[in-house]
C-alpha cells in the first residue's frame, strides 16, 4: 500500500532503458565477508558461506579469455578476496590485458591468511576501490563496526607505501556513502568534487594518506539498507525523496547500460542491485541468462533492455550514483 505514490521508474523515462555493448563484467564472488556493515545491500557477513564454485569460476575464466570486448573485470562480494576464485579471476583478466578492480573493505588485509593481498594487488596492477564512508572515525565505526576506521587507515598507509595513489598503474579510489537516515530529513551525498577535496586534505594532514579519486554513492534501498528503512518506517518516504530528486541527465550514464552483473551461481543481471533483489536480466527472447548461455552464444550482447524497479531512483537522484561515483 505504501508504495502507491511511487511512479514506476519505467514511466519516468522518455524511452526504454536500452543496453549498450557490454564492456564491464562485475562479478560477485560470494557473501563471505569479515565485516557485517549496517548498510550492506549484499547482506554479507562472517556467517555467510555462499561463494563461487570451481565450475562457474572456470566458465568465467573462459569468458574473459574468449571475449576481447571486456575492458574491465570488477570483483566484488562480500569481501571478494575471501571467496573462491578471486586470484584465478584476477590473473585471467591481467593476462588478457583487462583492467581489474577489487572492491575492498581494507580490513581484510589484517585477517589470517590475507596479509599478502596489498603486495599481490601491486604486482598485478589491481585497481583498489576501497570503502571509507567518512573520514571521521566515529561515523565509520558506527556503520562498519568498532575499530574498522583504524584498520582502514593502516591499510591505506600500507597501500601508499607500495606506491598506490602515487604511481600511474597503482590506482587507489575511496568510496563515500551517507549515514543511514534516522528521520524523514533525507539527504543525498554531497557534491563529489568538493567532498573529494575535503577527504584529501583531512587524510593527508592527519595520516599522510594520498589517493586518486573519491566516489560518492547513494544508499540504494536494497538489502540491509531496505531492512533498516522498513524497521524505521522510512522506506516509502525515502523512495519518494529519491523520486523527487530524479535527474534525467543521469540516465545516459547509468552503469547498468554497459555492464553485466554476475552472481556466484553464474546468473546474469543488469546490475548488482537487481542481483540482490533477484530481478534477472532478460535476453532478446525473454529468457534469463547464465554464464554458460553467454559462452554458448559467444556473445555478451544478448540483452536489449535493462530491467528496472523503484530503487533505480537511487542511481538517478541528484548527481546520480554508480560504482564509479556521481554520474553528472
Amino acid at each position: 500500500m505504501l508504495n502507491t505514490a511511487i511512479t514506476p521508474f519505467k514511466s519516468k523515462l522518455n524511452a526504454p532503458l536500452t543496453k549498450r555493448n557490454i564492456a564491464v563484467l562485475q562479478i560477485n564472488l560470494g557473501k563471505r565477508c569479515n565485516l557485517a556493515c549496517t548498510h550492506c545491500h549484499v547482506e554479507a557477513g562472517p556467517k555467510r558461506t555462499e561463494e563461487l564454485s570451481p565450475e562457474i569460476c572456470e566458465q568465467l575464466i573462459e569468458l574473459i579469455h574468449r571475449l576481447p570486448q571486456i575492458q574491465i573485470v570488477d570483483l566484488t562480494g562480500g569481501a571478494p578476496e575471501m571467496n573462491y576464485g578471486f586470484k584465478p579471476l584476477v590473473e585471467a583478466a591481467r593476462v588478457t590485458g583487462k583492467q581489474v578492480i577489487v572492491r575492498s573493505n581494507l580490513t581484510i588485509y589484517f585477517e589470517n591468511g590475507f596479509g599478502d593481498l596489498p603486495e599481490y594487488f601491486a604486482q598485478n596492477h589491481v585497481r583498489v576501490v576501497a570503502s571509507l564512508p567518512c573520514y571521521l572515525a566515529d561515523n565509520v565505526d558506527r556503520m562498519r563496526g568498532n575499530g574498522v576506521f583504524d584498520s582502514s587507515i593502516k591499510a591505506l598507509q600500507w597501500l601508499n607505501q607500495l606506491g598506490y595513489g602515487k604511481e600511474r598503474n597503482l590506482i587507489l579510489d575511496l568510496v563515500y556513502n551517507p549515514q543511514l537516515p534516522t528521520s524523514e530529513k533525507f539527504s543525498l551525498a554531497p557534491e563529489q568534487t568538493n567532498l573529494q577535496q575535503d577527504y584529501k586534505m583531512f587524510l593527508q594532514e592527519h595520516f599522510d594518506i594520498v589517493f586518486n579519486n573519491l566516489f560518492t554513492i547513494t544508499n540504494v534501498p536494497v538489502g540491509r539498507t531496505k531492512m533498516y528503512l522498513e524497521r524505521k518506517k522510512l522506506y516509502a518516504g525515502y523512495l519518494q525523496f529519491l523520486e523527487s530528486h530524479f535527474n534525467h541527465n543521469t540516465v545516459e550514464h547509468l552503469m547498468c547500460r554497459d555492464e553485466l552483473s554476475i552472481d556466484y551461481l553464474g546468473n546474469i543481471y543488469d546490475c548488482d542491485f537487481n542481483q540482490m533483489m533477484n530481478l534477472p536480466a532478460k535476453a532478446h527472447n525473454g529468457e534469463t541468462l547464465t554464464v554458460a548461455k553467454l559462452l554458448e552464444a559467444g556473445s555478451l550482447d544478448l540483452i536489449n533492455e535493462v530491467q528496472t524497479a523503484a530503487y533505480c531512483y537511487g542511481c538517478t537522484a541528484g548527481s546520480g550514483s554508480s560504482c564509479g561515483g556521481a554520474l553528472v
